[in-house]
């Protein structure tokens, strides 16, 4: 999706946002994938201390920047971090609206209509993406409900 929008946001760096999609799950390779909705604070302790460690035993210079893009992406202050962080709550919900409604837990039905806004709430841009997304979940849920 970041590859994608290039041409959307012409004054930050796309490779550096699609580094940070490209990365951004890979503690979840030593925890496995927990919903975001059940994820606890032990569990991000956990997640992130595995993957600091991780991060720590690679060559210097790819740990010097593999940690800089995660504090960056932390942080949440610049624009590709901003983006990051929005589009994979987009990607998340574009994933939902595709797969079977019969997988769908019951707080997701509601979850599906308020996730994410604020996320892109700083790019009219992206504000659109979410509303057009929200209008495909609503069609969803009215026809396949």
């Amino acid at each position: 999706m970041a590859l994608l929008l290039r041409n959307e946001f012409r004054s930050v760096d796309i490779d550096k946002v699609v580094a940070m999609c490209l990365i951004h799950d890979m503690g979840e390779c030593f925890t496995g994938d927990i919903p975001s909705f059940e994820k606890t604070d032990n569990d991000r302790e956990t997640e992130d201390m595995l993957l600091e460690k991780w991060v720590d035993s690679l060559p210097k210079e790819v740990s010097d920047y593999l940690a800089a893009l995660y504090k960056e992406m932390n942080e949440q202050k610049t624009a590709e971090a901003k983006i990051y962080k929005a589009l994979d709550k987009l990607e998340a919900l574009i994933q939902h609206n595709e797969s079977p409604i019969d997988t769908w837990s019951e707080n997701e039905y509601e979850l599906n209509k308020v996730y994410g806004f604020d996320a892109v709430s700083f790019s009219e841009w992206l504000t659109e993406l979410r509303e057009k997304i929200l209008d495909e979940t609503m069609v969803k849920i009215s026809v396949e409900t």
